[in-house]
């Protein structure tokens, strides 16, 4: 399963169906994956220096996971953020473990970046070995028993190494409440349908297993101490750049494709003007789309 450094369900979903059907083009995946990758670029830094913060100047990391890995943007941020590590990236999706390779060499971390292909969780049996930091963002939720993966993240760790796991957080936001067009409230429809097709995409997983997210506490029955949790901001204001735009028109065309029948025909028709690349309405062009999003990060170590 791939991360998503992304706090709205959308992406995910479509990775994680991609996985079971096979029927995803992984290129344009990647593309979109990438570039909300690059956009989180600056809370992915900033994620990875508290990392090593929390670690401790003392504390020497010499390997680190990052399952659920994708194309590797964060797997590059932690190989530069831990220089005397080497650095796996850790995904189901062969496809965009070439683009990590890819992306390392082009950063000069080649050397120090390595991939293996597993889907979670049959390769935490001890295929992946230890390590002294194992990074995951929004991939854990992909698998049926949430507390056993974690309990076998826990179980990779080296003694007093740290498990950093990127769950919750908030949902996305980008539109005024009123874009002016449709009746206003979209941006909370299109939560609660995302919300709907989560328990359903959970609830339709191998060995689904109903447990409170309590995160914090999941990570202590996993065997954790010192647990804590951060979270960090995305705050791109309006107008928005090329690139953001090109994310949220990708984002709320996965969400037409995959919310439609949760959408009344209104909503519908408002999203398929969202997505008009000519309308002045359209996502694309309209001078009020901004990028703000809320993304949690939970910590715990195993104790010598």
């Amino acid at each position: 399963m791939s991360a998503h450094n992304d706090s709205g369900h959308a992406q995910d979903h479509a990775h994680a169906h991609g996985h079971q059907h096979g029927d995803l083009d992984w290129e344009v995946m990647a593309a979109h994956l990438v570039n909300s990758g690059e956009l989180q670029l600056p809370v992915l830094r900033r994620t990875a220096g508290r990392l090593s913060e929390l670690l401790g100047p003392e504390r020497e990391v010499r390997r680190v996971l990052d399952i659920g890995s994708g194309p590797g943007v964060m797997t590059c941020v932690l190989a530069e953020t831990f220089p005397a590590a080497e650095t796996v990236a850790v995904d189901g999706a062969a496809a965009l473990l070439t683009h990590t390779r890819d992306r390392a060499e082009r950063l000069g971390v080649g050397e120090r970046v390595a991939v293996r292909h597993a889907e979670l969780p049959d390769g935490l049996d001890g295929a992946l070995g230890t390590a002294d930091l194992i990074w995951s963002s929004k991939a854990v939720h992909h698998i049926g028993d949430q507390q056993g993966v974690l309990g076998a993240l826990a179980g990779a760790l080296n003694p007093g190494g740290m498990l950093a796991v990127a769950e919750g957080g908030l949902p996305t936001r980008f539109l005024p409440r009123d874009i002016g067009t449709g009746r206003p409230g979209l941006q909370a429809r299109l939560d609660a349908a995302q919300e709907y097709w989560f328990e359903i995409m959970r609830s339709e997983l191998p060995g689904s297993t109903a447990v409170v997210e309590d995160w914090p506490a999941m990570f202590r029955r996993a065997g954790l101490t010192g647990v804590a949790s951060f979270t960090l901001l995305l705050d791109l204001p309006a107008p928005l750049g090329e690139a953001a735009r090109t994310f949220l028109h990708a984002q709320l065309t996965r969400l037409r494709e995959m919310m439609s029948e949760s959408l009344d025909e209104a909503d519908v028709k408002t999203l398929d003007l969202l997505l008009d690349a000519d309308a002045p309405e359209g996502i694309l062009r309209r001078t009020d789309a901004f990028l703000l999003s809320a993304t949690t990060v939970h910590t715990g170590v195993r104790p010598v």
